[in-house]
């Protein structure tokens, strides 16, 4: 298992940490564990790309239809003179 040091954590902060883990029971440590898991568990999670990003930011207006132009070939590219 990894740690982490929290630094610059000021006395208010770190109050209202040990009464919140006082009243669950818990150390303080183990209440900041909990706190940072449920934290990342709440944040919704990020789409896979950006299709899927697009998709889902115009899904509640209804979506869009898009034409997309009809693709021609390429042209020849030009020859050098001899």
């Amino acid at each position: 298992m990894a740690s982490i040091t929290i630094r610059n954590l000021d006395d208010e902060t770190k109050e209202r940490l040990r009464v919140r883990a006082a009243h669950r029971r818990r150390s303080m440590e183990e209440e900041a564990r909990n706190i940072l898991r449920e934290a990342l568990d709440a944040e919704p999670t990020l789409p896979r790309n950006l299709a899927a990003a697009v998709h889902d930011r115009f899904a509640a207006l209804g979506g869009v239809d898009l034409e997309f132009p009809v693709r021609e070939l390429v042209r020849e590219p030009p020859q050098p003179n001899p």
